[in-house]
């Protein structure tokens, strides 16, 4: 019998035939061109008698059509490809199993489709960076959380930063991102931003606190968290985070003040590296042995003023000191001498004063920090 004669009398078949008929022969059909002995004859009447079962109007045929192919990756890919954008319970079958779905199917499958579709590609188990990155564009919050919580997901630090400036609002999100030993550092500080303006937008904070102080307050806490972060962070991460940072108006003299300060020096190096487009070499050799005169050259070459240039050169000359002795005291050695040495003079106003209100917090908080470990290390001895 002809392979024309064996489609159009499956066709008169399934025309009269009862669901529960159909659904049987296609989970019949489906395994047995998988797993019998056919000719080449055989093989391609079969493959067309389940493309006319694409068709048929009961999806209980086409879940047995798909239950019985999907796994294999010597199914029909015309087949695959056009169940993987059936009805979800038929789809999830060809697009969460099928080995002959592509990087680029999956990519088109994911801009294409619904929120379903993707959450079935984030299912899937093994995900490579390119679908990861398409996921990242354009998943919404169930698609991204599904994605994330997946071990076999390869996602590139480029697209962890995309979700997080995307979604880093979204505190389930945001902690699965933060859990992550891969997250780039510019990610981080993205993340931190998120929380200070979800703070920000508190109602009841606004109400209790008022706008402008908690404004204030949530952009001292964001540097405050920056700067904490940039410690821990690998060299090579620094000009990218600086360039960050740079971008999104975070490189104030107050940042740059809190982060000379606190003697995070590589990061304070590579953010004045960035703003003046000196090499690292010339820049790290005026920090640590120039002249007054070079530093603040120097400092006027990144953006700041003559005024407060002067506080930034008086700030390094004493980091430098500082620096020679107990790393855990510079913080409030720095701040404390910088305070005693502008507190006292005259005509003190608008920017300088601001950075000097921002010192006087910084040797606040670094003498109540003192004040906890002595109290801690009392009452050790003490047991």
């Amino acid at each position: 019998m002809g392979r024309s004669v064996i489609v159009e009398a499956f066709l008169r078949w399934v025309e009269t035939a009862k669901v529960a008929d159909r659904a049987r022969a296609a989970s019949a059909l489906g395994r047995a061109y998988l797993q019998s002995e056919m000719l080449p004859e055989e093989r391609r009447a079969a493959e067309m008698a389940m493309t006319v079962l694409l068709d048929d109007p009961s999806p209980r045929v086409r879940l047995a059509l798909v239950e019985a192919i999907a796994w294999s990756d010597e199914a029909p890919r015309a087949l695959i490809l056009a169940l993987a954008e059936d009805q979800p319970e038929i789809a999830c079958h060809a697009v969460t199993c099928s080995p002959l779905l592509s990087d680029a199917d999956l990519v088109d499958l994911a801009v294409r489709g619904g929120s379903v579709t993707r959450i079935l590609i984030s299912a899937r188990p093994s995900i490579s960076r390119a679908v990861s990155a398409a996921l990242a564009e354009v998943g919404d919050e169930e698609d991204i959380l599904c994605l994330l919580e997946n071990e076999g997901a390869a996602i590139a630090p480029v697209s962890l930063k995309r979700i997080a400036a995307r979604l880093g609002d979204c505190c389930d999100i945001r902690n699965l991102l933060l859990d992550r030993a891969d997250l780039p550092v510019d990610a981080r500080q993205l993340l931190t931003q998120h929380v200070s303006n979800a703070l920000v937008a508190l109602p009841l904070a606004q109400a209790a606190i008022g706008l402008n102080r908690l404004e204030r307050i949530s952009r001292e806490a964001t540097q405050a968290a920056v700067v904490s972060l940039v410690g821990d962070i690998q060299p090579r991460e620094i000009a990218d985070l600086v360039e960050h940072l740079r971008l999104n108006g975070h490189l104030t003299p107050s940042f740059l003040m809190h982060a000379l300060c606190a003697g995070k020096v590589d990061f304070f190096a590579g953010a004045i590296v960035n703003l003046t487009g000196c090499t690292e070499k010339r820049v790290r050799s005026i920090l640590a042995t120039g002249r007054m005169h070079a530093v603040r050259a120097l400092y006027e070459a990144a953006g700041l003023t003559r005024e407060i240039s002067t506080v930034f050169v008086e700030a390094t000359l004493l980091w430098r000191e500082a620096s020679k002795k107990t790393a855990g005291t510079m913080l409030a050695n720095v701040c404390g001498r910088l305070l005693e040495r502008f507190r006292h003079l005259d005509g003190i106003h608008g920017a300088v004063s601001e950075l000097l209100d921002l010192v006087e917090k910084l040797h606040i908080a670094e003498q109540r920090q003192s004040a906890r470990s002595y109290a801690s290390l009392t009452a050790f001895a003490a047991a």
